[in-house]
Order: C-alpha cells, then sequence, then structure tokens
C-alpha cells in the first residue's frame, strides 16, 4: 500500500525524485514522516491537496491517494 506524492516549486527541489510514499493514514502522520526525510521542508509554507482538493486540517488518507505539496504561487 502506497501514496502519490506531488511537490511542486521549490519543494520538489527538496524531494528530487520522490513519488512515492509508503502508506500513513493520515496527512499530519504524512507531515512528520515527510519533515524526518526532508528537515528543509519545515522551512517553507505550503497547502496540501488530497486528490486535487486542498485540505485546511488533518485528511484521512486512502491507498493510492494522491497528495500534493503547493508552496504558494503568483499569476498575472
Amino acid at each position: 500500500m502506497a501514496i502519490q506524492l506531488l511537490f511542486f516549486g521549490p519543494l520538489s527541489e527538496i524531494a528530487g525524485a520522490t513519488d512515492r510514499m509508503d502508506f500513513v493514514p493520515d496527512t499530519d502522520t504524512l507531515k512528520e514522516k515527510l519533515y524526518i526525510v526532508y528537515p528543509a521542508l519545515k522551512k517553507f509554507k505550503y497547502v496540501i491537496a488530497v486528490n486535487k482538493k486542498i485540505i485546511r486540517d488533518n485528511a484521512t488518507l486512502q491507498d493510492g491517494s494522491i497528495v500534493a505539496l503547493l508552496p504558494p504561487y503568483s499569476g498575472g
């Protein structure tokens, strides 16, 4: 069982080619694991999207969930 990870912007430079992680039950647990593997992530602001929906609180993950870490962006 695993989840798919997508990193964008400067976060992708930190995580490199990481695209899968062993299954974790929720986004809080995921962040804890990511901070252990990639301590530099703590310095960045980002939001988490699960299956293309931005979440604000802890969210339950399922096997095969797609989780994206999205840094702030601007457009024009």
